[in-house]
């Protein structure tokens, strides 16, 4: 009886719908528009016939579904357009979403007094929507997830950068002191009032690295932009080390780091003002960053797809948001291995599964209590003392 208390309790506080007809993984990609760079026309690789649209199904071939493949997003302001069989419940404190990049750490990095993790980090912004209009396409307001850089005095708002389709016949520049530039003038870029340039070809990648399905002779990105975030580590240009940024951008960390998840609670709008969103519909990711490293090249953001990190959640429609009683409170939500509590006495506390099931009891001592939770799966659970409900998140 007391186990159908709790699950009708649940019920009133959220409702879950059946796990199986939620895929964690996006499924649809409705736009890839990269910008020129060494790894576009490769990933995914473009054939003669290809237009736009066959682009795309590409991508959604390689990163839908879990498929475990990727796809390049260019120099700065490529992007992609994704979005799921389903919304991505913004469930409050805790991050809804993971970004799957190919970000790596430093394994030899040449200071070993960096104050930053870094390696191969290549930062994208992030965007939301919310399918206002229910007819199933990303054609409503875009909100940017606020990163932690959104608010520096280096991060630039509404930067344009155009870049020019390059003459197939144009004489190569190659770099006399550098070798791998082999044209220095391979396709020309200029931004609104922030610098103009170049995009380099390398000898490692021969390809065409403007996107060869576009229509015109040049493509316009407006956007964010980071800082650069590369350091030549080596001071002789053969070991870049590009450091990420702390939290809320694509690429930015590897996937089994928690800087790659993303909270819905971080949406912005066009004037920088928090929106607050119950769920979203569409993702657009898009290259953050307009630099280039040495013999690594320009940076590009790569996409191997994105997890909702709590499929099962259909509603957050009266949830209770606190991870604080008068007596308990949960340091740290969402949780990994261990589930910390701080009691302010000795008591007893019940775990329970989102069905109403108990996982398991345990006595609590005054101060801070760490649970081994490991064995868990990952989902939403409830915590329940003698006079409190609280509910925690397991990654």
């Amino acid at each position: 009886m007391k186990r159908k208390m709790l699950f009708l309790m649940v019920l009133s506080v959220f409702a879950l719908s059946k796990a199986e007809t939620n895929s964690p993984y996006i499924t649809r990609v409705f736009e890839f528009t990269p910008a020129p760079g060494q790894f576009i026309n490769t990933l995914p690789k473009w054939d003669a016939d290809d237009t736009a649209d066959s682009m795309a199904l590409k991508a959604e071939k390689a990163i839908a579904n879990n498929n475990k493949g990727m796809i390049s997003l260019g120099g700065y302001g490529g992007y992609v357009v994704l979005g799921f069989d389903h919304t991505i419940v913004n469930l409050p404190d805790s991050c809804d979403f993971k970004v799957l990049g190919n970000a790596f750490w430093s394994a030899s990095n040449p200071n070993p007094n960096a104050s930053k993790r870094g390696g191969s980090c290549e930062p994208g912004i992030v965007m939301v929507s919310v399918d206002a209009n229910n007819n199933g396409l990303p054609d409503d307001e875009w909100y940017e997830l606020a990163g932690s850089e959104y608010n520096s005095t280096a991060t630039i708002k509404n930067y344009t950068i155009t870049y020019y389709k390059p003459d197939s016949n144009k004489t190569a520049v190659p770099d006399p002191k550098n070798s791998f530039l082999t044209d220095t003038t391979y396709i020309r870029w200029q931004t609104n009032g922030h610098g103009n340039g170049y995009l380099y070809k390398n000898s490692f990648h021969s390809q065409s690295y403007w996107p060869q399905w576009l229509k015109g002779d040049s493509v316009v990105f407006t956007g964010t932009k980071l800082a650069n975030n590369y350091v030549d580590e080596s001071g002789v240009g053969t070991y870049y080390v590009q450091y990420s940024y702390p939290w809320g951008y694509a690429d930015n960390a590897p996937n089994t780091d928690t800087m790659s998840n993303m909270d819905i609670d971080w949406a912005v709008d066009k004037d920088g003002n928090k929106v607050n969103l119950t769920g979203i519909d569409f993702i657009k990711i898009y290259t953050g960053v307009n630099q280039y490293c040495g013999w690594l090249g320009e940076t590009s953001t790569e996409v191997m797809g994105i997890e909702d990190l709590h499929p099962a959640a259909s509603s957050v429609s009266g949830l209770n948001q606190t991870t604080k009683t008068n007596t308990l409170r949960i340091i740290g939500n969402p949780i990994q291995e261990a589930l910390i509590l701080n009691s302010l006495l000795p008591q007893s506390i019940r775990i329970y599964n989102t069905s109403g099931i108990q996982i398991k009891t345990v006595q609590l001592s005054e101060g801070t209590n760490y649970l081994d939770c490991s064995a868990l799966s990952k989902g939403i659970y409830l915590l329940k003392s003698n006079s409190d409900i609280l509910k925690f998140i397991k990654q």
